[in-house]
């Protein structure tokens, strides 16, 4: 134990020792959220052209709200992530306890074929949605892009909590039955407490994944039901209003509270668990 105290303190000591560690890390960081930023900046400028900034304002906060095809692409997609990430968690939870406590024939086609949507190419995956629902005569609205997001979702939830649940200890929920519980209790009260942090993970996964979906929205969606991202594209070849930087920023801090939210909960279940 204390070798290996002493090799992680040298280590660290090497990383403060070198002054190209702290650069290169500071470039990593400015790649990644220099974007975030300038939308940032851009949301309080005066001018509507968004090449310099010219001065400061809080009109674009206001105006946005009268804007009523944005605020309404932004109401569908909340709407949309909402229903799919709720769906896709209770469907990829139930999945992945069943292919972790059952022993069937067909497990291991099941088990990869969950990987499809994941591998295959995004336009691939949305055109075949496409096909589907215009073989069944299905008119392109809400529910059809609420059930395109849920069957790319979905895998991305079984794979997180079946990989929570690589680590379960069986004697437990064997102890559980012991006790008098049945199917469902022992699943209420023993399964899903120690596997809700993966839960947790990846309905977040799911709900990230149908916020920022633009292609499987773009050919799943109808008219009366555009999502924000397909709003902003629609925008690109007109230029994009500042307003639309005002809500991206109001997003951004949402979408921070909530990942800070999350990790205080997951964080308050590993030590309950």
């Amino acid at each position: 134990m204390k070798e290996t105290e002493k090799t992680f303190l040298k280590n660290m000591h090497g990383i403060k020792s070198n002054p190209w560690s702290i650069v290169y890390a500071c470039l990593v960081y400015i790649f990644l959220y220099m974007p975030i930023a300038v939308v940032i900046a851009f949301s309080f400028n005066t001018s509507k052209m968004n090449i310099v900034f010219e001065g400061f304002t809080l009109n674009w906060y206001v105006s946005m709200w009268s804007n009523e095809l944005l605020m309404q692409a932004f109401k569908n997609t909340i709407i949309v992530a909402f229903v799919s990430t709720i769906l896709s968690t209770l469907l990829g939870t139930l999945c992945a306890v069943g292919l972790n406590r059952f022993e069937f024939k067909l497990k291991s086609l099941i088990s990869t074929s969950l990987y499809i949507p994941i591998v295959i190419p995004e336009l691939v995956f949305a055109i075949a949605m496409l096909i589907l629902f215009t073989s069944v005569n299905m008119s392109m609205n809400m529910l059809t892009l609420i059930i395109s997001h849920v069957t790319f979702s979905m895998p991305f939830v079984v794979i997180t909590v079946r990989s929570r649940m690589a680590g379960f200890d069986r004697s437990i929920e064997e102890a559980a039955r012991d006790l008098g519980a049945n199917e469902f209790r022992t699943f209420i009260r023993v399964i899903l407490p120690m596997i809700a942090p993966g839960v947790l993970s990846g309905a977040m996964l799911a709900l990230t994944l149908s916020l920022d979906d633009v292609v499987v929205s773009f050919f799943t969606a109808g008219p009366d039901s555009q999502t924000l991202p397909l709003r902003i594209l629609s925008m690109v070849k007109k230029g994009v209003s500042p307003d639309v930087n005002a809500l991206s920023t109001l997003i951004i801090i949402g979408s921070m509270l909530l990942l800070v939210s999350t990790t205080l909960i997951q964080n308050k279940l590993e030590k309950e668990g």
